[in-house]
C-alpha cells in the first residue's frame, strides 16, 4: 500500500494535536475506586442511578463487566450517560483477523526450549494498532472466560474514523517504541513507553499515534505488547506479610475524566467476540458518553512508580514479588494471568550468586523488553522471550563467569522488562513459530554452554 504525501501530511497533524491534547490530560486516581466523571455539569444523576428523564436527553447505559452475583470486591460495572445507545447501529459483518488470531491454539506444538523473538519489523504503511496486532500466542478459550493471549503491535496510522471493541476480554497494552493517546468511551489516556493502560472488556477505544517525543511530523511507527485477558479481571494482588504498601500501589493507577464525542460522520466500530472480528459503520462516534460512574474503567500505569522488594541479606527471591496485577482463578495462589514488574533494583545480597538461579518452573514466563540494559548479557530493546512451563532457564556461561567472580558490592541493575506468567503452557500461533530467532542472530541453543566444575 502506498502513502501518498497529503496522508503523511494529515498524519503528521493527527499526532501534533494528539500530543498537545496529552499534555493536557487530568486523570482521576485509585485502582479499584468507585470513580465518577462528567464533561457537562449536571450530567451524573445523584442518588439514583436510571433517571426517567437524564439531563440533557442523554440515555442511560449500564457496562458490566462481571456476573451480577460475584463478590462484591470482585464486582465490576460502570454506568453511562450517553448521546445515543450501545444498541443504535447497523448490522455486524464478519471480517478477515488478519493476524489477530485467538485461542485455542493446536497446530504448533509446545517446545522445552528458550524461545526468542525479534523486535517486529515496521509495519506496511497504513497500518493502525487494530490492523497491526500480531499474535504470539495464548492459551485457554475466550468463549469460556479463560485463559490469555500475547499480541504484538506496529502501527504507523492513527485511528481517526476507526474504534475497536474486545467482548473476549480486557486488552493491557505495554508500549515498547512510542507513545498513544488512547480514546475510550469514559475518556483519554496518554500512555508512553515504561507506562501501560488497561483496558476493561467491552470497552470501545480508538488510538492515535504520538510516536516518539520530538518526532511528531516524521512517518515514523510505534510498537509494543499486548496481554488479552480472557479470565477474571486484573486486580492488585494480595500483600499478606508484606504488609498495607509496596509493589503496585492503588493510588499510582490513573482513570480517565469523561471526554465525548458528539460527531456524525462514518466511524467503522470493528468487534471481537469468540475469537472472530465483525465491524458495522455507524454514522456517528459511539464514543459519545457525556457522564459515567463505576469502577470497570480504563487505567494508565507508570511502570517505574513500582515499588519493587527483594533481599536484604542472601539469595535471589521468587519473581512473584514482582507481580503487579494478578487475573486470579478459584484456586487461591494459582493465577489465570500475574503480570509482573522488572525494573530496575539494587542487589545488595551477600554470600550469593545474585542472577536468578537455574530454574524449571510449573507456570509459563513470557519477557518483553522496554528499555536494554547496557550492562553485560542484558537484551536490547523489543526482544521477548518465553519459556514455557518445566524448561529449564537462566544465565548463559558470560553472566555465570561474571557473577560468580564478582566483588559483591551494591550495585543497581540498568533497563525495564515486563513479564506474563500464566498456569496453562502458551501454545504458539505458525506465525511466531516461523519467527522464532535469537537475540544475536545465532542459532539459538535451549542449553546453556557452562563448565563443568565438579571436584571431589
Amino acid at each position: 500500500m502506498t502513502v501518498t504525501p497529503e496522508e503523511i501530511a494529515a498524519e503528521a497533524r493527527v499526532r501534533q494535536q494528539a500530543r498537545k491534547r496529552a499534555a493536557s490530560l487530568s486523570y482521576s486516581i485509585g485502582f479499584g475506586n468507585e470513580h465518577s466523571s462528567e464533561a457537562l455539569v449536571g450530567a451524573l444523576p445523584r442518588g439514583h442511578n436510571n433517571p426517567q428523564h437524564p439531563a440533557y436527553g442523554l440515555y442511560t447505559e449500564l457496562l458490566s463487566g462481571t456476573a451480577f452475583t460475584e463478590l462484591r470486591p470482585i464486582t465490576r460495572r460502570t454506568w453511562l450517560y450517553r448521546i445515543r445507545p450501545s444498541i443504535v447501529h447497523p448490522p455486524f459483518t464478519r471480517i478477515d483477523h488478519g493476524t489477530l488470531l485467538t485461542p485455542p491454539f493446536t497446530q504448533v506444538p509446545v517446545e522445552p526450549r528458550l524461545l526468542f523473538w525479534a523486535p517486529r519489523p515496521a509495519p506496511a504503511p497504513g497500518t493502525d494498532f487494530v490492523s497491526g496486532l500480531w499474535t504470539l500466542g495464548g492459551n485457554g478459550d475466550p468463549a469460556l472466560r479463560s485463559g490469555m493471549a500475547l499480541h504484538y503491535y506496529t502501527a504507523d496510522t492513527s485511528m481517526t474514523d476507526r474504534v475497536f471493541s474486545n467482548a473476549d476480554g480486557e486488552i493491557l497494552i505495554m508500549p515498547e517504541l512510542g507513545g498513544l493517546l488512547i480514546h475510550t468511551e469514559l475518556g483519554l489516556l496518554s500512555v508512553e513507553p515504561g507506562s501501560v493502560a488497561l483496558i476493561p472488556r467491552g470497552v470501545k477505544f480508538r488510538v492515535e499515534i504520538l510516536g516518539t517525543a520530538g518526532q511528531e511530523e516524521a512517518p515514523s511507527f510505534v510498537r509494543g505488547y499486548v496481554c488479552e485477558n480472557f479470565g477474571t479481571p486484573f486486580a492488585l494482588p494480595e500483600l499478606g506479610l508484606i504488609g498495607a504498601t509496596g509493589l503496585a500501589n492503588a493510588r499510582d493507577f490513573r482513570a480517565p475524566v469523561a471526554a465525548y464525542d458528539d460527531e456524525e460522520r462514518p466511524f467503522e466500530v470493528i468487534h471481537k467476540v469468540a475469537g472472530n472480528l465483525w465491524s458495522a459503520t455507524y454514522d456517528h462516534s459511539p464514543l459519545d458518553v457525556v457522564a459515567w460512574h463505576g469502577n470497570s474503567v480504563p487505567f494508565v500505569y507508570n511502570l517505574y512508580d513500582f515499588q519493587a522488594l527483594g533481599t536484604v541479606s542472601y539469595d535471589h527471591p521468587d519473581p512473584s514479588l514482582l507481580t503487579a496485577l494478578t487475573s486470579t482463578t478459584s484456586t487461591p495462589g494459582l493465577p489465570n494471568i500475574d503480570f509482573l514488574i522488572v525494573p530496575s533494583v539494587w542487589s545488595v545480597a551477600e554470600n550469593t550468586f545474585r542472577p536468578p538461579w537455574y530454574h524449571r518452573n510449573v507456570s509459563t514466563e513470557w519477557v518483553g523488553v522496554i528499555e536494554e540494559a547496557p550492562n553485560p548479557g542484558g537484551y536490547r530493546q523489543g526482544i521477548s522471550t518465553l519459556t514455557n512451563m518445566m524448561t529449564a532457564h537462566g544465565m548463559g556461561e558470560p553472566i555465570w563467569e561474571a557473577a560468580t567472580q564478582a566483588d559483591l558490592v551494591p550495585e543497581k541493575s540498568e533497563g525495564m522488562m515486563v513479564m506474563v506468567e500464566t498456569q496453562w503452557p502458551i501454545v504458539l500461533t505458525p506465525q511466531a513459530a516461523q519467527a522464532v530467532g535469537s537475540p544475536d542472530g545465532e542459532v539459538l541453543r535451549s542449553e546453556a554452554n557452562l563448565p563443568k566444575n565438579f571436584r571431589y
